[in-house]
């Protein structure tokens, strides 16, 4: 019996090794997806950080399937949770614009459990929510910008020959008049010129009708504006 017992270990063990090996695989390649797309629109998470999440999750998971025993099998898996909620709350940011990285937070906490999904062997759960969390980053995110729905955060220079004070004034009145507040403001000094950078977080809509109220002021009527980047 011994004989027979030490005969079928080393098929357990490769059984084992590559029922591991192809799990932490596939989780990262399914966190590799996601972080793709998130690396394109140049997310603070991109591929690395959501391939290593994944993959995190589901090593830990089979860690705790394999040394936890039957009676204790997510003692190590559920602790991966609070773990993947500090990452997620520092992507969080708040300023005056607004709060961001809400949508970087919310897709690290759904890379994690696909993680975990994958490490317990649950392969069609996993994949089919890479599959719909990709269709909601790619179509929901088109669906956003086709009818304005997403803030934007947008850069607008003004030059002028007037004192600071004078045009900064002006500005936080063609602000109040659309409800909006600054994110950012730099004043540079050119020779005899002013040089006055803000920044405004609204929807391209809203980001309209903020030039119209900044054209009504004399000061403000050449101004230029450089797109930001979209705000999550």
């Amino acid at each position: 019996m011994k004989l027979l017992a030490l005969s079928f270990m080393p098929q357990l063990v490769d059984d084992l090794l590559s029922r591991t090996l192809a799990r932490l695989t596939l989780a990262a390649f399914l966190g590799g997806l996601v972080g793709l797309e998130r690396e394109l629109k140049r997310r603070p998470a991109g591929l690395r950080t959501n391939m290593f999440i994944c993959f995190g999750a589901a090593m830990f998971t089979v860690i705790s399937l394999e040394l936890g025993g039957p009676n204790d099998a997510t003692r190590i898996a559920s602790q991966i949770i609070p773990g993947i909620g500090f990452i997620g709350a520092g992507s969080i940011l708040r300023d005056k614009g607004g709060v961001t990285g809400l949508t970087t937070a919310a897709t690290v906490f759904v890379v994690a459990s696909i993680g975990m999904a994958v490490g317990g062997g649950l392969y069609l759960p996993a994949v089919f929510a890479t599959v719909l969390m990709l269709l909601a980053l790619l179509i929901l995110g088109e669906v956003e910008r086709k009818f304005s729905l997403k803030p934007v955060m947008m850069d607008y220079i003004v030059v002028t020959h007037k004192a600071a004070d004078v045009v900064v004034s002006e500005i936080n009145k063609a602000l109040e008049e659309q409800n909006k507040q600054l994110s950012g403001m730099r004043m540079i000094r050119l020779g005899e010129k002013e040089r006055i950078t803000f920044s405004v977080a609204a929807t391209r809509n809203e980001h309209r009708e903020l030039m119209e109220s900044l054209r009504q002021f004399e000061d403000l009527r050449d101004f230029k504006t450089e797109p930001g980047i979209e705000i999550e």
